[in-house]
């Protein structure tokens, strides 16, 4: 038997009998962009705005609702696009029924934002019209056109992204970093994109560097720096340590430039690490006028490599990490006493006195006896020093490189080898049929010992730099020591001449950097 077919009526008007004059009139917002603050880009952002303006205004059923903008925001992107944004909130509240822009690169340059926004929207019925493409969202092949046109889009972004890129190297391979100076406090711009010392601010930083010298520790000078008013480079009076750990690290200030210290890891999200040798770094040596003297910065970085080699701690003062045990070895660490009354003060006492089986029988020291056991030990060491030359002679020997210098040389050969296997194993791969798993063990062997080989490299060139600072340092604090009278303690050459210190019972011996050892009675 054949199926009854039963026609169920409609029960909506397709139709709503208005008359055909009837005008419906349309929410319509315009939304412009462009992409940089550059002054070349701003013709074309007004140009946007201005036409969105007039376009909008002739049509009869059209009503203007607003001319959304963002300047200088990139399109690969929603997320920082504040004029994008509260465009789109009040397209979804039903106070736009239609959006007008130039292209689908300008609405944005990556797929998802794209086919995401275009999509809420028109769940909620709103339109939006790409006018280089002529593309109607609405219509039935919009999405599609859609779809192709930006990736296209993000495609380009991509190009535009990997050409900025290699004109930043390029760039940066001549020696001409990209400087924020927003973010440096103590330089400001100058005449042909130069370096210029701001007197303003420069105070501040060489405060910085005296005060850490001086013995301060990181939190002190956080403090100091607050009570005197001194600003940061945002203006703020209030000081984060890190913000002074990082400042008291910067190579800028002895008036150089390491390049590329950063690397941006994807080109949509413009997600940044830090480069750990992804990509080279340059490193530009007298590139300006430096606001802290390079032997003082130098001795500023060895300083915070012997106070903050093994720690994060902001709370390390002058002589942390220079006192030892001698019973036990370990160090002595800033205690202190009585802090609950007015009259709190500061000992040095060994870390583990009391954790052993057995209790340390090294004193507790103050900072006053330490200093005087010192200019003992320093008097001492003037007498033996009065030979200029033997001095330097011992301190070139405390720090000598030859034998690092060499290691370097050796090292480069060996990569120089590696470089040459790599250009046969390749040409013969490409001559002659081989087994390419065969191929490859060999290529990743020869690249993993080439890896090895550069990674050495770098850690003896990083000591070599070291030796070479510490020498110069030390040297200088030796001259002062043998031109001018020892009479107070100096944190400066403190830190400068001292390796450590070992407490015993009744005495101190101290280990200069140059190798002399002087023990002197508490």
């Amino acid at each position: 038997m054949a199926p009854k077919i039963t026609t169920i009526p409609a029960t909506r008007r397709l139709h709503t009998g208005a008359s055909l004059s009837a005008q419906i009139i349309r929410k319509v917002a315009g939304y412009a962009r462009v992409s940089t603050d550059h002054e070349d880009q701003a013709t074309s952002y007004q140009a946007q705005v201005d036409y969105y303006t007039r376009f909008i205004s002739s049509r009869a059923d059209w009503q203007m609702v607003g001319i959304y903008t963002d300047e200088g925001i990139s399109g690969t992107s929603t997320r920082r696009r504040q004029g994008f944004q509260s465009m789109v909130e009040d397209a979804l509240a039903g106070r736009i029924d239609l959006i007008i822009t130039k292209s689908v690169s300008r609405f944005a340059r990556n797929t998802v934002d794209t086919l995401t926004t275009v999509r809420a929207l028109k769940d909620k019925g709103v339109e939006v019209y790409f006018e280089k493409e002529n593309i109607w969202t609405l219509d039935a092949k919009g999405e599609l056109l859609i779809t192709i046109m930006s990736s296209l889009a993000q495609e380009d972004s991509r190009s535009i992204s990997e050409n900025v890129t290699w004109g930043h190297r390029k760039r940066f391979a001549d020696g001409k970093p990209i400087i924020a100076y927003a973010n440096i406090l103590g330089y400001k711009r100058g005449e042909g994109d130069t370096m210029v010392i701001d007197e303003t601010q420069a105070p501040t930083v060489r405060r910085i560097y005296q005060l850490f010298l001086d013995g301060k520790s990181i939190v002190e000078i956080k403090h100091i720096l607050e009570a005197e008013g001194h600003r940061t480079s945002r203006g703020n009076t209030r000081w984060a340590t890190t913000t002074i750990r990082s400042l008291l690290r910067n190579e800028k200030y002895r008036g150089d430039v390491l390049i590329q210290t950063t690397i941006v890891t994807d080109f949509l999200t413009k997600t940044t690490k830090v480069n750990e040798g992804e990509v080279p770094q340059c490193y530009v040596t007298g590139h300006h006028e430096p606001i802290i003297d390079p032997a003082t910065w130098d001795q500023v970085q060895v300083e915070l490599s012997t106070r903050h080699g093994s720690t994060r701690c902001s709370k390390t003062g002058l002589f942390s990490s220079r006192l030892k045990c001698a019973d036990c070895g370990n160090w002595y660490g800033r205690k202190t006493w009585a802090s609950n009354t007015p009259s709190k003060y500061t000992v040095w006492q060994c870390n583990h006195k009391y954790q052993g089986d057995t209790v340390c029988t090294t004193p507790t020291v103050r900072d006053g006896q330490i200093e005087a056991a010192y200019l003992k030990a320093l008097g001492k060491l003037a007498v033996e020093l009065e030979a200029p030359s033997q001095m330097r002679e011992a301190i070139a020997l405390a720090f000598a490189t030859d034998e690092l210098e060499a290691d370097i040389a050796q090292i480069e050969e060996q990569t120089a080898e590696l470089e040459a296997t790599f250009d046969e194993l390749i040409a013969q791969n490409q001559t002659a049929v081989q087994d390419q798993a065969v191929y490859l063990k060999r290529f990743e062997a020869a690249e993993a010992k080439y890896q090895r080989a550069c990674a050495k490299k770098v850690a003896l060139e990083t000591e070599v730099a070291n030796r070479t600072s510490r020498r110069r340092s030390v040297q200088a604090a030796y001259e002062t020591v043998l031109t001018e009278p020892v009479n107070r303690f100096e944190p400066r050459q403190w830190s400068a001449l001292i390796d450590h210190a070992i407490v015993s019972q009744d005495r101190i011996t101290f280990n200069f950097k140059s190798g002399h050892e002087l023990a002197i009675r508490l």
